[in-house]
């Protein structure tokens, strides 16, 4: 029985979703592996404050968002350095009592103090960097200048790598984000019978908005902005543990057809009746959206786009699909944009081509790393997957 620990942090629900994603796909396949998921800050370094600003500031409030990159992000990076030392020898006592057989990071920032640490106490364990965003943000979020194999989800990721020094046998590409392998598979449920049922029109334009696990106040604002349009459709609100946000957007009188709901596993359900999609350029809730065959509109600026999320807005863009405002204020031109028939084909086509296989193909290298960890420590070839 090999020892498979994942590294997270739960700053949004992003990484967590990706370690269990990836552990489903583990049990469905029988494999030999104790899955341990690591909440490294809150379970080694021993604090929750990072999680707790995170999620309640940060994804929840504008005014937190405009701080984000030119304040709290380098605070919190000096605070990473500063405990750089007392973080290493935590993390070096955890490995000690562990003895796991390979570490996969799913969380960015902290990667060198993961590696440095596991090579002191266990040099012959792998080290891998499974990055969950379309791009790393430089310098030094997700990929560190140090001997180490990393998993990349896009092409972006793979020329930084190559430019940091990394050879073909240490990078690994996958046909996009982990996402759960339950988006691959069909939806049982008629879309007319369902909608009927949630109280919508079978036959109107059906908009799903997502904020991540959190929720945000702009998921009102969009809700706003489209009921003074004069555009027919209606939309599904998932408001995530926000149960104050759900509850505001049910109460609120609208000439458009709406049904709320809070935290839930139907998903997948609610984007097989929905037309298109509008959240926040998250890597996982909008690749969710792709997986699912639905168009994407989502918002891309400077001042209240996290940074590490504009990449996946530019991917979206460059693909063909959906669509990047520059602010949500303009929803309504957006959508008007996306409905028109040729348009809606055009984005539907292309989503529908895109195939995401990444969850399976991850899962494929960490055993192939796994039967050959020598060969990974010493930079020898390790059998790849052909995507």
């Amino acid at each position: 029985m090999k020892k498979v620990i994942f590294t997270i942090y739960d700053m949004g629900g992003g990484h967590r979703s990706t370690a269990n994603a990836l552990k489903e796909v583990i049990a469905q396949r029988n494999l030999p592996w104790q899955i341990e998921v690591l909440e490294v800050f809150k379970e080694v370094f021993g604090t929750n404050t990072p999680q707790y600003y995170y999620n309640n500031f940060v994804l929840k409030q504008k005014w937190a968002k405009t701080i984000n990159d030119p304040l709290a992000v380098p605070l919190f990076k000096l605070q990473i350095r500063l405990r750089h030392s007392a973080w290493r020898k935590r993390l070096q006592n955890y490995w000690r009592q562990h003895q796991p057989d390979l570490v996969v990071s799913l969380m960015p920032l902290v990667n060198k103090v993961l590696y440095e640490s596991l090579r002191s106490e266990l040099p012959k364990t792998p080290f891998v960097t499974s990055i969950t965003d379309f791009a790393d943000c430089s310098p030094n979020f997700w990929i560190e200048p140090q001997d180490q194999l990393l998993i990349c989800p896009s092409a972006r990721t793979v020329y930084q790598a190559d430019t940091y020094g990394y050879t073909d046998k240490q990078i690994f590409s996958t046909s996009g984000v982990v996402i759960h392998p339950r988006f691959d598979r069909p939806v049982n449920c008629d879309r007319i019978l369902e909608r009927q049922r949630l109280g919508l029109d079978p036959d109107l334009p059906t908009g799903l908005v997502i904020f991540g696990t959190q929720g945000s106040k702009e998921m009102i604002e969009i809700l706003e902005r489209l009921e003074k349009s004069q555009l027919q459709l209606q939309l599904i609100f998932i408001c995530g543990r926000n149960e104050k946000l759900a509850s505001i957007l049910r109460s609120r009188p609208s000439r458009l057809t709406k049904f709320v709901v809070g935290f839930t596993s139907e998903i997948p359900t609610y984007m097989h009746i929905s037309d298109f999609f509008i959240g926040k350029p998250g890597s996982v809730g909008i690749s969710e959206a792709i997986a699912m065959k639905l168009p994407v509109i989502t918002e891309c600026n400077n001042i209240t786009t996290l940074f590490q999320e504009r990449a996946s807005a530019d991917w979206l863009v460059e693909k063909g699909f959906g669509i990047a405002v520059n602010n949500f204020k303009d929803i309504d031109k957006a959508v008007a944009h996306l409905i028109e028939p040729q348009n809606f084909v055009r984005y539907r086509t292309n989503v529908t081509a895109y195939k995401n296989r990444a969850v399976f193909e991850v899962v494929d290298i960490l055993e192939n790393i796994l039967k050959a960890p020598l060969a990974a420590e010493k930079g020898k070839e390790i059998e790849k997957i052909p995507l």
